[in-house]
């Protein structure tokens, strides 16, 4: 069978096994005995039977629940369940078993390593080894056709390595639980890490921070050089450990990382305060405080209580009073243009706000606000309303009660300045 990945598998275990038993400054005599025992080791109808036999001291997982705790593989019931989620891919955009493609971890006797890496090497197909002995493939048939065992032998014991255990599934009180209540009961959950995600981000984290291009272009800016391209740097990332100095003993991914994995910042979101709130019903009701306005109305008191006689004309207090009331409406004003800016994050189409405010109010309806006037009469209205309303209310028992005929006039007075000035109030 003439496949280099299992070639180079072999080739790699020889050179390992050599290294660790041949001593150094040894005889051409010794050597030659060294290299002879190495190729009877892993001869295939050596090695495949010892392997076969060893498969099943190590369970493919995707979430192994070591990573709950490193003692968590096994209680007085019998060794945990291992879980093979197989998930469907979904466009939700959640993270998540199944919208992410990892390869499954393994968790197991560290010393059956060996047989999970040959039963996961790569063929020229692009199937894994163990894809090939589960569907029965011509090469795998070919591969384990030894004389030492057969093929469903071998097969069997390979097997063994993704076959869920017989009987009731186990698990672990060193597993993170949560008791979910299921009408008059509970049903246990057993929460687990999917290894697969973790260290699929380990390996994009550091490619980000780490890659030979992004090492480049931070070299073109600690430079100040122009570059086309940019590059992002991902902050506050916190690196965690598993398993500490036995990586092995928590599973395959976590040994092949050294046990590092890298976790994302995750404190909450610093939220900015809102120094404006658009209206929810009603402008006049949420927006405007009656105190930020009391010195102008107070201003408008004196003026309306001036008695006429000596210099002092009727012109000349009807021209102070409109002032004061151009002022209480000029800050009104300031408010709206406030939450015009606002309205762009802010205003959402299910608000209860009035039609008219809605058009007086939004960012987006400039061009109903400029070319029609029909929310202008209303807006006038509720204007005049509310000067008379909370003139009252600021000025207590010092108030000059204003009636039907002064609220007439004032509102008169804000429609003959929208008319003088087209901008007024738009």
């Amino acid at each position: 069978m003439d496949e280099p990945m299992i070639k180079e598998f072999f080739d790699q275990r020889k050179e390992a096994w050599l290294k660790k038993n041949l001593k150094a400054g040894a005889s051409l005599e010794e050597i030659a005995i060294s290299e002879q025992a190495c190729e009877s080791t892993f001869a295939l109808a050596e090695w495949l039977p010892n392997a076969a036999s060893r498969a099943g001291q190590i369970s493919i997982a995707t979430h192994p629940c070591t990573f709950s705790h490193s003692s968590a593989r096994k209680n007085k019931n019998g060794t945990v369940t291992s879980t093979i989620a197989e998930c469907p891919r979904h466009d939700d955009g959640y993270l998540r078993t199944g919208n992410v493609a990892v390869e499954p971890d393994a968790l197991g006797n560290a010393a059956a390593l060996d047989v999970y890496k040959f039963l996961n090497v790569r063929l020229q197909d692009g199937l894994t080894l163990l894809q090939h002995i589960s569907i029965d493939t011509d090469q795998a048939r070919q591969l384990l056709n030894i004389s030492t065992a057969t093929y469903a032998e071998l097969k069997a014991g390979f097997m063994a390595m993704v076959e869920p255990a017989s009987g009731d599934v186990v698990t672990s009180s060193k597993i993170k639980q949560v008791y979910f209540p299921v009408s008059d009961d509970y049903h246990q959950l057993s929460v687990l890490t999917n290894s697969g995600l973790v260290f699929e981000l380990r390996q994009r984290l550091d490619a980000m921070r780490f890659g030979d291009v992004v090492k480049a272009q931070r070299e073109l800016k600690k430079t100040n050089q122009y570059s086309d391209a940019g590059y992002s740097e991902i902050y506050d990332i916190t690196t965690i450990g598993y398993g500490g100095t036995k990586p092995q003993n928590i599973s395959v991914l976590n040994n092949q990382n050294g046990g590092k994995a890298h976790l994302l910042s995750s404190v909450p979101p610093v939220l900015n305060v809102r120094k404006v709130r658009f209206p929810l019903s009603n402008f006049f009701d949420e927006s405007l405080n009656l105190w930020s306005f009391k010195e102008l109305f107070e201003d408008l008191h004196d003026v309306m209580k001036i008695e006429l006689g000596g210099n002092i004309s009727r012109q000349k207090l009807l021209t102070a009073r409109d002032n004061r009331i151009k002022a209480l409406v000029l800050k009104i004003m300031d408010i709206v243009y406030l939450l015009r800016e606002a309205s762009i994050e802010q205003y959402r189409e299910s608000s209860s706000l009035p039609a008219a405010q809605t058009v007086w109010l939004c960012a987006d309806k400039i061009d109903e606000r400029e070319n029609s006037d029909l929310w202008l009469d209303e807006i006038i209205h509720s204007c005049t309303r509310w000067l008379n309303n909370n003139y009252s209310k600021a000025l207590g028992d010092k108030q000059i009660l204003l009636g039907n005929e002064e609220f007439a006039e004032i509102k008169n007075l804000i429609a003959q300045w929208v008319v003088g000035n087209k901008e007024f109030l738009r």
